[in-house]
């Protein structure tokens, strides 16, 4: 029995690729089911509870990494392989941390895919050579755990969290109750009490707390309130 897979990436032409190479594995791996963003990953997961989900990191609203946490609390025996252009330290990190069986970086070969696909199937970890290589030469250079050092952020919840990365990626209150389907009072709950927690005043603030805490890479321009 083939394993069951779900692609979760925002591009299209993304996913496409993948079927292909999955197609040509003489039928050891089936998409049961696809997503574009981290809401609908987890809708589709819990309909089609997937052998091994690869999830994109970069989606819009709710990240990979979020959906990921999101869907293991509903399919524990799930695996997810997360796949990056970037192999920065935070984005690894927080991807095991989510409950991530892999990470591998799009740049990588199709074998590398496939066999990273095969041994998180069976139960293993994987994580792209380049991406271990530099784990590696970190611990060899003594350097310190990055879970040595207090995140500013650690007394935020995961709803906070979410909302923080999008205030930080120039999302209105409105676009961010509509990404993440809460009411728009809510929203504006969440970023009081952000601010309130980490002792800032404004958006600009909360924007360079969550640059700071690596919790955004791609910062867009201030939006005022809307």
């Amino acid at each position: 029995m083939p394993f069951q897979i779900l692609l979760v990436d925002d591009h299209k032409i993304m996913r496409d690729g993948i079927k292909a190479i999955l197609e040509h594995t003489g039928g050891e791996f089936e998409v049961v089911g696809e997503a574009e963003n981290g809401t609908d990953a987890v809708q589709v997961a819990r309909k089609t509870r997937p052998d091994v989900i690869l999830m994109d990191i970069g989606l819009p609203g709710v990240n990979g990494i979020e959906a990921t946490a999101e869907i293991l609390r509903y399919l524990p025996d799930t695996k997810v392989i997360i796949l990056s252009m970037y192999d920065d330290e935070h984005s690894v990190i927080s991807a095991i941390r989510s409950g991530a069986r892999a990470f591998v970086l799009k740049k990588a070969s199709d074998s590398d895919l496939l066999d990273a696909l095969r041994t998180v199937a069976k139960g293993g970890s994987y994580l792209s050579p380049q991406v271990s290589d530099r784990l590696l030469s970190r611990i060899q250079r003594g350097e310190p755990d990055a879970k040595a050092t207090p995140s500013v952020l650690e007394g935020l919840t995961p709803r906070e969290l979410q909302v923080m990365r999008l205030v930080a990626e120039g999302r209105t209150s409105k676009e961010i109750a509509m990404l993440l389907d809460l009411g728009l009072q809510t929203v504006r709950s969440y970023r009081k009490s952000m601010m309130k927690k980490l002792g800032v005043n404004n958006v600009a603030g909360l924007t360079q707390t969550a640059l700071a805490a690596g919790l955004t890479r791609f910062p867009k321009p201030e939006q005022g309130e809307r």
